[in-house]
């Protein structure tokens, strides 16, 4: 790789963001990172990259930012509690569309469930994301990712009384992954120069687990028993909106699960889409210094 190509980084300080920023540097990259608040990088990284200060729902910053870029990392950073997350998701899809066409190669955070384009609640805004950067012909990958680990944290306090509750089928499987996992993929992209077109890539750890199968291996990595409690849609609907939600947001949030019960990956799981890091390796690493 020519170390004077220029990469931009959206999100830097997130879980995946950060990783491939990490990941970047370790290379010998000299990151561009698009960031609202640069006191939040680590002031190493901030020496060692390009930093441009704004909001990424400004177009104009964006576009100027990543005009001319070799690479480009875009991720969604709309919250699920927005009134309405589809629509300021694909208002940011616009975004990144228009400053995409100006970038060489463009490497997406996408999800599992963006394939079916409706019916997944916030996951369609990732959808209509996917679609606005195709439509530019510019070169595209989109990493389909399964659920993060790191939702878990969610559930710390439930953890530590031994509950493990969600509104899945204990033994419908879903694939795990680490975000740290998901940012060496994205790094690994946009380091790489020799694709083009638009890519789908998967991204789903190392096995699909049931929720049956997660409550097991937290227990064993806890030490400590922990039990599934299966909630009804209603019933999240019901915490969601005391939780002072509108109902936007809410049936953004409980169609994500609502609307991808049963969905196989897509693409398939293969050696190119398996991650390392299991979810035990993870919750030692980062839950359990949580829960205990």
């Amino acid at each position: 790789m020519v170390m004077s190509e220029r990469i931009v980084v959206t999100a830097p300080t997130g879980r995946v963001g950060s990783r491939v920023v990490h990941l970047l540097l370790q290379a010998g990259a000299r990151p561009t990172l698009l960031v609202r608040d640069p006191s939040r990088l680590d002031p190493v990284v901030r020496a060692a990259a390009d930093v441009r200060q704004g909001d990424l729902t400004d177009r104009a910053f964006v576009r100027e930012a990543a005009a001319g870029a070799e690479a480009a990392f875009w991720l969604d950073v709309t919250p699920h509690t927005a009134d309405d997350p589809v629509k300021e998701s694909a208002a940011l899809g616009e975004v990144f569309a228009a400053a995409a066409r100006e970038v060489g190669r463009n490497v997406f955070l996408s999800s599992g469930g963006a394939e079916l384009r409706s019916g997944a609640g916030h996951i369609d805004g990732l959808g209509r994301i996917e679609e606005l950067l195709d439509a530019t012909g510019a070169a595209v990958t989109h990493l389909r990712c399964g659920y993060f680990c790191t939702n878990l944290l969610a559930d710390v306090d439930g953890l530590r009384q031994g509950v493990l509750a969600a509104a899945r089928d204990p033994e419908e499987p879903m694939a795990w992954v680490d975000p740290r996992d998901i940012g060496e993929v994205a790094a690994a992209r946009l380091l790489a120069r020799d694709w083009s077109g638009r890519v789908v890539q998967g991204v789903h750890g190392p096995e699909d687990l049931t929720y049956a199968q997660v409550a097991a291996v937290l227990a064993e990595v806890l030490g400590r028993p922990v039990t599934y409690h299966r909630l009804s849609d209603d019933d999240v609907r019901a915490a969601l909106r005391a939780a002072g939600l509108g109902e936007g947001a809410v049936e953004g949030i409980v169609g994500m699960t609502a609307g991808t019960r049963g969905l196989r990956s897509d693409p398939p799981r293969t050696a190119l889409t398996t991650t390392p890091t299991t979810l035990a390796e993870w919750a030692h690493r980062v839950l359990r210094p949580l829960v205990q």
